[in-house]
């Protein structure tokens, strides 16, 4: 048992008689000098790293970011500004498209209207040179008629004279059935 160490407490001292740390080094009293030292040279050298090297560059990357934020807003705003003259652009040229749209649909009514009225003209007056032609042909034949009545009228006249036993010159008949006719 003599090679076995003993581990004892050495009053004052965090170590064993063999040199090895007795519990957590890092709750001995006797160490904290040594760890506060070596503590602020680590924060002393993380603070100059992050202030010289890290925060600049994030630094410069947000400024970055903040310069492209800024010029697309600018960019998106002079958009803005486009699609709203483009749009009273389209909208003009749309009231004008209309416009022009209705001068061309009158002027198309007009134009059918002035076509339709020189049909129409020219219709009336075929119908009234046709309904002439046709009262021509009508007084003609009413005079065929008339003539034809009368020569009917003068010959049945001699007939019936001439059946009753009476004789009649031509001119008398003529005369009695020219008196008849007249009314």
């Amino acid at each position: 048992m003599a090679t076995e160490p003993i581990d004892m407490e050495i009053a004052g001292t965090c170590v064993s008689e063999f040199g090895s740390a007795i519990g957590m080094p890092q709750l001995c009293g006797e160490w904290f000098g040594n760890q506060i030292f070596w503590l602020v040279v680590a924060l002393v050298a993380i603070y100059f790293i992050l202030s010289r090297v890290a925060l600049p560059r994030i630094g410069s990357v947000l400024a970055e970011r903040q310069g492209t934020i800024t010029n697309d807003i600018a960019a998106a705003e002079d958009l803005k500004v486009k699609a709203t003259e483009a749009e009273a652009q389209y909208d003009k040229a749309l009231i004008d498209a209309r416009a022009e749209a209705h001068r061309i649909i009158t002027d198309a009514k007009a134009d059918i209207q002035a076509d339709l009225d020189q049909a129409i003209a020219v219709a009336d007056a075929d119908i009234a040179a046709k309904a002439a032609e046709s009262e021509k042909a009508i007084a003609e034949i009413r005079e065929g008629a008339k003539k034809n009545v009368e020569e009917v009228a003068k010959d049945t006249a001699q007939a019936i004279i001439a059946a009753l036993g009476g004789s009649a010159d031509a001119t008398t008949v003529s005369a009695a059935v020219d008196a008849r006719m007249k009314g």
